[in-house]
């Protein structure tokens, strides 16, 4: 047990920017092999699969691929994979699967993996945190990111490491050496945004008039506001939605009202169009919380691509869940009802 509630989820959290760049010291190391299997896979298509928070990574890195470097890939749950072969692979192709698993070791990453060698549908490379556990010896390419490794059950830091590392991929894959040679530069960022969101995030996850969280974004955001809703239903037990932006109208708006927060993940790109969606919800009743390079009430202004920025987004969720639930007299070490890896007989 940890010494006291939430103690190892708020470590992991504001220990996140170091995890970063130990992560992208592996990356570095294995970089010629990186070249190599992608150079070797002929893949026609990029596959990203995980179960739960490794899942919306994969949607998020997926989409990421697609935008940063016009390779096709998709993101898909792993049980997918295993149960649901002929709608997941397509006939006649030949694929790169990236398998990312904190643990190494769920049940359902291993079936969609075996299945595939199996199969002999194309090239595995594998991402987890945690030496020595079987997934780690399945790909032709397995990298390892012990320094990201939990204690809590909810993902933060394995998170975010874990995705990076896919930026990173995206980066080496296709051919942009100086976007990877940036990804350093996040770790300074990252530092400032978790200490100067710190105490708006509290104000607001404390509120009591508060009692529904929607997260918003678009793009390769969509992933990783999945993700933060994810971390505020499993770590304080309270409704929490993920949408794009723009989906967000068309229906969902019907909930909003006093009791709502609306959390913003505000892209450059988009910037007018996305935040007239938050004014809109404003005017609604809503209270908002938008976080973005600029106009935001949470700025990076770390001067990064905007293809680089995501990950910035994460630690200001995850705080935003951890502190409504100690506020709310829960253990954020240990959500309710979860393990840790989820094992099937």
């Amino acid at each position: 047990m940890s010494p006291k509630p939430g103690a190892f989820t708020h470590a992991e959290i504001q220990s996140q920017p170091d995890t970063w760049l130990a992560s992208l010291g592996v990356i570095a190391s294995a970089r010629p092999e990186i070249e190599a299997i992608f150079k070797s896979a002929h893949a026609d298509e990029v596959l990203f699969t995980g179960c739960g928070s490794t899942y919306y990574l994969s949607a998020a890195a997926a989409s990421l691929m697609t935008e940063m470097n016009g390779i096709p890939a998709r993101g898909i749950p792993a049980s997918e994979l295993w149960l649901y072969p002929k709608s997941a692979y397509p006939v006649g192709k030949r694929y790169l699967l990236v398998a990312v698993s904190r643990s190494g070791e769920t049940t359902e990453t291993l079936r969609a993996c075996e299945a595939f060698l199996q199969d002999r549908r194309g090239t595995l490379v594998t991402l987890s945190c945690f030496p020595g556990r079987p997934l780690t010896s399945m790909g032709s390419l397995n990298l390892i990111f012990p320094a990201a490794m939990e204690e809590s059950i909810a993902q933060t830091r394995a998170f975010s490491t874990l995705y990076l590392a896919c930026v990173a991929l995206a980066a080496v894959w296709g051919g942009q050496p100086a976007l990877l040679d940036q990804l350093p530069q996040l770790a300074e960022t990252g530092r400032r945004v978790i200490e100067q969101s710190a105490s708006l995030v509290r104000s607001l996850a404390n509120d009591p008039a508060i009692d529904r969280f929607y997260f918003l974004g678009s793009g390769s955001r969509y992933g990783l506001a999945a993700e933060l809703s994810l971390k505020m239903k499993e770590m304080s037990l309270t409704h929490s939605e993920p949408f794009h932006f723009m989906e967000f109208r068309h229906g969902p708006k019907s909930m909003i009202s006093s009791n709502s927060l609306v959390i913003g993940l505000l892209s450059e790109s988009n910037h007018a169009a996305e935040a007239k969606v938050l004014h809109e919800m404003q005017e609604m009743g809503a209270q908002i919380l938008s976080i973005g390079e600029q106009d935001a009430r949470v700025m990076f202004q770390g001067g990064q691509p905007e293809i680089l920025q995501n990950i910035l987004y994460l630690p200001v969720g995850q705080l935003l869940a951890f502190e409504r639930s100690v506020g709310k007299g829960l253990d954020p070490d240990h959500p309710s009802n979860l393990t840790a890896v989820v094992h099937l007989d």
